[in-house]
């Protein structure tokens, strides 16, 4: 029979649009998506953006320590405290700050060392 014979009923331009569209939205037709000559650019991607995060976040830091520091002349004006603090320690400046650091940094390395049995091979899920 020859293609010109062939009566289409549109199941097959139906297949090849769906396994276009399939390719379309996995990625595999187009690598250029990703790729960064793409045109579209993150946030992120200019280092002026990033410089201006991290002096924002540093501003923040500071704002919060100098109202802890604020919380320390208030002690010493013997005007009422805003925390209630069960130990001495918590009252010192920069206290708060520190104590999560050092939670941070220990939940960081625990989970480092819990990585060493918990982590599974590659191929796990596929045997």
């Amino acid at each position: 029979m020859a293609p010109e014979d062939r009566i289409s009923d549109g199941r097959d331009a139906a297949r090849s649009s769906a396994g276009r569209a399939e390719e379309a939205a996995s990625g595999a037709e187009r690598p250029e998506a990703d790729a960064p000559s793409s045109g579209r650019r993150h946030v992120f991607d200019n280092p002026r953006n990033v410089r201006r995060v991290i002096l924002y976040l540093l501003l923040a830091c500071g704002a919060v320590f100098a109202l802890d520091l604020v919380n320390l002349v208030q002690g010493w004006l013997d005007w009422p405290e805003l925390r209630h603090r069960e130990r001495s320690w918590e009252g010192l400046p920069g206290f708060y700050a520190a104590y999560g650091f050092v939670a941070c940094v220990l939940l960081v390395l625990a989970a480092k060392e819990m990585r060493k049995f918990l982590m599974r091979d590659e191929d796990y899920y596929d045997r």
